[in-house]
């Protein structure tokens, strides 16, 4: 099997699981082509937690057609009992006769155990193929499974001129409907989404993946789980009629001091200084097997993120606007020498609308590498 071929169906399996993106959290997404040299006969990606995984899905397809095949999978195939069986052994059994892998299981108690299995069994074993594409696409799944914390991204939105709101708090809107749209597909992506109390009393945000502003054919299926809203409030001031609380869904308050909120849980993180530990919140949505958050805040708590050095990436939007002086910064970051700058990677630059979307990695990232 040459190299060329090998690439180029992995390349396809990857564009499979990035069909689940949006899903199968608190799973990882996979993806997995099954072939006789370069004849197609199955292919499947993981859809949904509790569902059949990429494997079993690509098998389902290939019926008889996979006994001697080449399986192409994004990630090592699970060599343990979860909600769902073991897909080494589903391979094992369907006689495949050679596995190509995109990466290993991130897990250390687990990792390299489904390849050995596959080994055992006389089934050939290569990789990683495409190792850096498969690890794009579950960077909260690695980096919960390696450090116990989430993938961390900040959402801001700007003018030209690096401004976020008029000096009043005026705010809507910076940015046009496309980049709305973006970012209703970060929010569809995460498993929570953090915010400031301050917003909540500004704005009083519902914080919801809306269906209607996805722009995905399969948009009612995304948004039927939606993501855990947290708002870091260190003094109890979220108001008991504001959205988050009321309508219904999964909210978290993160404190520094106990009390009750009906409609949400409130859990107790003080750093020592009446603030909310950051990092103790993010250890508690990881333990509650969040992969990716997403924090949609104001300058004062992004900058808090960012200050803690807890912030894997940041996506800004950009609007062709002009807001002057006198309006809001992007970030409350008080430094005072060039020396504190805090350098980031920019890898990324997209046209979103008329808005431009910048992705960018602070420097030293906190990866999953």
């Amino acid at each position: 099997m040459s190299d060329t071929l090998d690439a180029s169906l992995m390349a396809r399996a990857v564009e499979l699981a990035a069909r689940g993106c949006y899903t199968t959290m608190p799973n990882p997404s996979v993806g997995c082509v099954i072939a006789h040299g370069d004849r197609v006969v199955g292919e499947g990606w993981h859809r949904r937690a509790g569902e059949a995984h990429a494997e079993v899905n690509a098998l389902a397809v290939a019926g008889e057609l996979a006994r001697g095949a080449t399986a192409y999978v994004t990630l090592e195939p699970c060599s343990h009992q979860g909600r769902t069986p073991p897909c080494a052994n589903a391979l094992i059994k369907a006689g495949v006769s050679r596995v190509v892998y995109g990466m290993q299981d991130p897990n250390p108690n687990v990792s390299g155990r489904g390849l050995e299995a596959l080994r055992q069994a006389g089934i050939l074993v290569d990789g990683p193929m495409l190792e850096a594409e498969a690890m794009t696409l579950n960077p909260g799944f690695i980096k919960r499974q390696r450090l116990g914390l989430p993938w961390v991204r900040v959402k801001l939105a700007m003018s030209l001129d690096g401004r976020t709101a008029m000096a009043s708090g005026e705010s809507q809107w910076i940015t046009g409907p496309a980049a709305r749209s973006d970012v209703q597909r970060l929010r569809a992506r995460s498993s929570a989404i953090i915010t400031g109390v301050d917003t909540v009393l500004l704005d009083n945000p519902a914080l919801t993946v809306r269906p209607t502003e996805l722009n995905l054919e399969n948009a009612a299926d995304i948004a039927r789980d939606q993501p855990l809203r947290v708002v870091v409030d260190s003094k109890l001031r979220t108001p008991r009629d504001a959205q988050l609380l009321t309508d219904g869904g999964d909210t978290l308050v993160a404190s520094a001091q106990g009390g009750q909120l009906p409609g949400a849980e409130v859990v107790v993180l003080d750093n020592g200084k009446g603030q909310v530990d950051l990092t103790g919140l993010l250890k508690v949505l990881a333990t509650s097997e969040c992969n990716e958050v997403l924090v949609e805040a104001g300058a004062k708590l992004a900058g808090a993120f960012i200050a803690a050095g807890v912030v894997d990436e940041l996506i800004i939007y950009m609007a062709p606007k002009l807001l002057g002086s006198l309006a809001r910064p992007l970030l409350a970051l008080p430094l005072e020498n060039m020396s504190d700058a805090v350098s980031v990677k920019i890898v990324d630059i997209q046209p979103v609308g008329d808005d431009w979307r910048i992705t960018a990695h602070p420097v030293p990232a906190q990866g999953i590498n």
